[in-house]
Parts: C-alpha cells; sequence; structure tokens
C-alpha cells in the first residue's frame, strides 16, 4: 500500500543577505543551506505528522555551485519514503536570482534557469503515534 505523504513537497523562498558572506566574492558557507534545509524539513514534519520532528541525519550532500551573498534561494525538500517513525527527505537549493554589482551596488536579475547549489538526502524522526 502506498503512503500518500510520499512525494509531498515543501518549498521555501529566503534572500541571503551580506551579513552572511565569510569568503572573497561574497561567497557564503555551504552550511548555511543546510540550515535551511532543516527549516523546511520541520515543515515537512508539520504537515505529515502534525509535529515538528527531529532532524537526524545526512546520507549524502552535494555542494554544487556557490552561494553567493545577494542570491535568492529556492530550497525543497520532498518526501521519499515514509518509516514507522521516519520520513527520508530529497532536499535540493537552487538560486533563483543573483546579484549583479557589476551594473550597481543593488542591482539584481532573476535567472533564466535556476543555478542547482547543493542536493541532500537526510532522514528526520518524528514521535511515535499516540
Amino acid at each position: 500500500m502506498s503512503d500518500s505523504r510520499v512525494g509531498l513537497s515543501v518549498t521555501h523562498r529566503r534572500y541571503v543577505p551580506y551579513s552572511h558572506a565569510h569568503y572573497a566574492g561574497d561567497l557564503v558557507d555551504g552550511a548555511y543551506a543546510l540550515g535551511l534545509f532543516g527549516d523546511v524539513a520541520t515543515e515537512v514534519c508539520i504537515r505529515t505528522d502534525g509535529d515538528e520532528g527531529l532532524f537526524a541525519s545526512y546520507s549524502d550532500v552535494q555542494f554544487r555551485a556557490p552561494i553567493r551573498a545577494g542570491d535568492v534561494l529556492e530550497v525543497v525538500a520532498t518526501v521519499t519514503r515514509v518509516g514507522t517513525r521516519s520520513r527520508t527527505l530529497d532536499f535540493e537549493a537552487r538560486v533563483v536570482c543573483r546579484g549583479r554589482p557589476d551594473r550597481g551596488g543593488s542591482a539584481a536579475e532573476v535567472l533564466a534557469e535556476p543555478v542547482v547549489v547543493v542536493t541532500a538526502t537526510g532522514t528526520v524522526v518524528v514521535p511515535p503515534v499516540a
């Protein structure tokens, strides 16, 4: 029997502030995306189980492209497996807008094609059903 929670997706968008740049070229560390994965996973748990749940582990994390201050990130979590108390989620973070300092201090653009910056697979756990 198929579980109706499999395939559920939740999407968040977040502007990456310049205060998070730690490296030359306004680069932001990859852990920033992992924090966003935790946020979107929390909403998944609330929607599927009525509880915030807890992040248990990552089985895979791939840093594919840089995140820069001034980016707008779209972060998606999709339920791929439902166990008794665990849920496996696939994550993807992609840049949908990017600052264009070459055009001016506050210039930015919507990207024609989003840039996938981080992908991951993780497991969350929720309390047992009472």
